[in-house]
């Protein structure tokens, strides 16, 4: 099996800096007392598929904590390790300074194979040979207020500041011997970071995002890196086309009777939307 040491960093964490240091050099050769334009978007939605290149370890205890063993759902599950799947972004804005931003998608993947090494699933050993069948239920939903202490005609900076929340669902099964498990849990991540856009013209924009946490709270503990950047194309006055890269780092200890374990999983890949602006 294929393990990952809990606290192991992501590649998440270089793009965080080097996108914070561009967007401060960016604004910082704005011209300073640029007006603020009394007319911008209140709502806004994007709506796309998110094509996604996966890569998930977890393992789950049962009534011995750490008798679980760290299982690579690609790699030894029969997982597929890339897919698509769409995606809803928005926010509201109250006025131009603070907005609520919010997104929804779902990873969710089912996969069978016949397992190569025996391994320990909430107290339950699957040896080697069996055929296995295992799903992995993960809906992400994510919201985030953000304060735009930046603004130009161009664009602005803003610190975010919100919740990143992973719905979990897992369960395997062998038929042939008779033995299964499940499990699931709702996982609040309170998330922090640096949001921005500039306009290179009327009609192109690059916007991107940063959020990142590393926390120990109640039952639940891990690291978490969000990088986004992206550019848009105003096709007419209230509709755009886009392109972006996303790439997510999460590792997350959980310590609840229907999920005791942890749960590393690394997504990145591209995304193609249509954004309305209202």
């Amino acid at each position: 099996m294929n393990i990952r040491k809990h606290g192991e960093s992501g590649p998440g964490s270089v793009p965080i800096f080097l996108l914070v240091g561009s967007a401060i050099l960016l604004f910082s050769g704005a011209p300073a007392d640029a007006a603020q334009s009394a007319d911008f978007d209140r709502f806004s939605v994007s709506l796309g598929v998110f094509f996604a290149d996966r890569d998930t370890r977890t393992s789950v205890d049962g009534d011995i904590p750490g008798s679980g063993t760290d299982v690579d759902l690609e790699n030894d599950l029969g997982f597929n390790k890339s897919d698509s799947v769409f995606r809803f972004d928005g926010y509201f804005r109250f006025n131009e300074k603070h907005r609520l931003d919010f997104s929804a998608f779902d990873l969710s993947r089912t996969g069978s194979k016949q397992i190569t090494e025996e391994f320990v699933w909430k107290d339950t050993l699957y040896p080697v040979d069996v055929l296995v069948n295992a799903s992995l239920d993960l809906s992400i939903y994510r919201l985030a207020y953000t304060w735009s202490f930046m603004r130009r005609d161009n664009g602005y900076l803003g610190a975010s500041a919100g919740v990143y929340v992973a719905d979990i669902g897992t369960s395997i099964a062998a038929e042939s011997i008779g033995r299964s498990s499940s499990g699931g849990v709702t996982a609040p991540l309170p998330v922090f970071g640096l949001r921005g856009q500039y306009d290179f013209s009327e009609k192109w924009s690059f916007r991107g995002s940063a959020e990142i946490f590393a926390i120990e709270y109640g039952d639940y503990s891990g690291t978490l890196y969000d990088v986004y950047a992206g550019l848009d194309y105003q096709l007419f006055e209230h509709a755009a086309i886009g392109v972006g890269i996303n790439s997510v780092d999460i590792g997350v200890d959980i310590t609840k009777p229907n999920f005791n374990g942890d749960l590393n999983w690394r997504y990145s890949g591209g995304l193609l939307f249509f954004k309305f602006d209202f």
